[in-house]
């Protein structure tokens, strides 16, 4: 018997792209991660330091040429009016609500942050907040139309 014929064969296509809920909830749970990693160094007192690849075009040759900066993380915690610790979760620049008129997680202390933040990374992979992204991109998009 041949080793071709111990395998099942079948005809596949490989998708071009992406469904766009799911480029959605894969930008919102990289931004997660990079929450978790700034509540995890603030929790062990260091500071965090990203990076991202940019594109620079150097004015005098015209070359284009790929450098290395800084990423800026913004915390999306604050301390509220009760002066507990409140998380909001954000698609681009604007809040999520993550139930009808409710738009952040109360906390009890700054020990929570990081389980809470991945709970919520948890629920983005299961796909339980993509109505609130289409919702919030749906306006981030509305904006764009001429």
């Amino acid at each position: 018997m041949s080793a071709l014929a111990t395998l099942k064969l079948i005809s596949s296509k490989r998708s071009k792209s992406l469904p766009p809920a799911l480029t959605r909830r894969n930008k919102l749970l990289v931004k997660l991660a990079d929450q978790i990693a700034l509540a995890q160094a603030q929790a062990e007192g260091r500071t965090l330091s990203l990076t991202r690849q940019r594109s620079i075009k150097d004015v005098s040759t015209g070359e284009r040429r790929d450098v290395t900066v800084p990423k800026r993380v913004r915390e999306w915690w604050f301390a509220g009016d009760t002066g507990k610790l409140n998380v909001t979760l954000k698609y681009g620049s604007k809040q999520l609500d993550l139930a009808r008129g409710k738009n952040a997680i109360e906390l009890g202390g700054r020990e929570e942050l990081v389980p809470v933040l991945q709970k919520l990374k948890a629920a983005v992979e299961a796909g339980e907040l993509d109505a609130q992204i289409e919702a919030v991109s749906g306006a981030m998009r509305s904006r764009f139309v001429k």
